[in-house]
């Protein structure tokens, strides 16, 4: 059996729970066959992502001729299937944010990966987040490719739900998973109730670096740390104006913040304005094992997030026996109890999110231990990124065997045609 894992970006730094899924799922005897849309290698600094790099195959590196060549050679071979993929491609892209332009690229790419499908006998495709690699997956299946299951992360598929046809691609999906209960809830607000009973939850989780870790105790340095993407929707500039209070008050304190993105140059800007260079560094992106290593040299864990679907790096630090400051946002009060392994404040208050940074960095090393040992053992038992990966694998053969033709055979001249300007890894 062999299943097909597709995503818009892969490996990427920021998706080190995806490939800890698939290395689940293989563990249960289903080959997993690597897709990506596009590739962002020059970011990568974890080896094993590179690993995984190798193992990869990205759409886009057919380039532009690649794509036309396949999309006139699906048209032309199966123009029954293309005229009703066409379809759904204006019905979904005159709805879009993006346009019909782009969702015709999308079609190519599903034409490309028709070929690729065919090649490798997948017999499933199981995409990760519910936006342009879904919508990839859905319009492959419908030119005659393999059925397709999806997880949703959130909060983008929510917010714009309408605008990435949510809605049409659960109908026509045979399984959905959601990372969280409120996932789930989302989900249904999108569906027909007929459609329930395909929505599943699957959790991410960490895996044995962290489940496996000898117990570190907490340092007495008042050191916390962020983990995460440098933009908008994780609340760092709310974090230093936070930052910014206590070292009004004369409080001893380092903050730092693991992660790159869009939001860096403001964040430098608004540290140098505050005069708070001597409190907060900024390391830019960092392998698995310096997340951890800057996990572990802090007291406490510090996410104030605006919009999630559930961080996969607060399940980090409760793994490795930190507690974490996070907001009562989607599903991360599912994770952390307020007062039992961590803070929960309100997301936008600068005032609670001081105060719960205050507490972390004056409270007893041995109350925030008591604290950092209950996440952990919530993170071993809900977690686990190889019980959680067993549970999605479980999902996958009844989609399977209820497929009218798991390997869909295409026209030979249609497989050369989305391989011979590939560059396969």
């Amino acid at each position: 059996m062999t299943i097909a894992y597709l995503v818009n970006q892969y490996p990427k730094v920021s998706h080190s729970f995806i490939r800890r899924e698939i290395a689940g799922v293989e563990a249960c005897g289903i080959k997993v066959s690597r897709f990506s849309i596009r590739e962002c290698g020059s970011e990568l600094v974890d080896e094993v992502d590179k690993q995984d790099l190798e193992k990869t195959r990205v759409v886009l590196d057919v380039g532009k001729v690649g794509l036309l060549y396949a999309l006139l050679a699906v048209a032309i071979t199966k123009p029954v299937s293309f005229f009703r993929a066409f379809r759904l491609m204006l019905q979904v892209g005159w709805s879009s944010e993006r346009g019909v332009v782009r969702h015709l690229a999308y079609l190519a790419e599903a034409c490309v990966l028709l070929g690729w499908f065919s090649d490798e006998g997948i017999a499933h495709v199981h995409a990760h987040f519910g936006t342009n690699s879904t919508t990839v997956a859905m319009l492959c299946h419908v030119l005659g490719g393999p059925p397709y299951s999806f997880t949703v992360h959130g909060p983008e598929e929510f917010d714009k739900a309408k605008a990435i046809a949510l809605e049409e691609k659960i109908n026509r999906a045979k399984k959905v998973v959601a990372v969280s209960s409120f996932g789930k809830s989302q989900l249904y607000r999108w569906c027909d109730r007929k459609h329930w009973s395909k929505i599943h939850v699957v959790h991410c989780g960490v895996d044995e670096l962290f489940l496996r870790q000898p117990h570190i105790p907490i340092p007495d340095q008042p050191r916390l740390v962020c983990v995460g993407r440098l933009c908008e929707q994780k609340g760092h500039l709310l974090l230093v104006e936070a930052a910014s209070q206590l070292a009004v008050e004369g409080l001893q304190f380092r903050l730092v913040l693991v992660g790159d993105g869009p939001l860096r140059p403001q964040i430098q800007t608004m540290i140098a304005q505050l005069g708070l260079q001597d409190h907060i560094e900024i390391t830019g992106w960092a392998s698995n094992y310096e997340v951890q290593q800057q996990i572990l040299a802090s007291r406490a864990m510090v996410l104030p997030s605006f919009a999630e679907g559930l961080p996969v790096v607060l399940m980090e630090a409760l793994a490795l026996s930190r507690p974490a400051i996070s907001t009562y946002v989607a599903g991360i009060p599912e994770l952390i109890e307020s007062g039992v392994c961590g803070w929960l404040v309100p997301a936008g208050s600068v005032e609670d999110l001081a105060a719960a940074m205050r507490s972390a960095l004056q409270l007893p090393v041995e109350k925030l231990d008591q604290m950092g040992r209950a996440g952990s053992e919530r993170v071993t038992e809900r977690h686990n990124s190889a019980i959680e990966a067993s549970n999605l694998a479980a999902l996958f053969p009844s989609n399977i065997e209820n497929a009218p033709n798991p390997a869909i055979k295409v026209s030979p001249s249609i497989a050369h045609a989305n391989t011979h300007t590939a560059k396969t890894h």
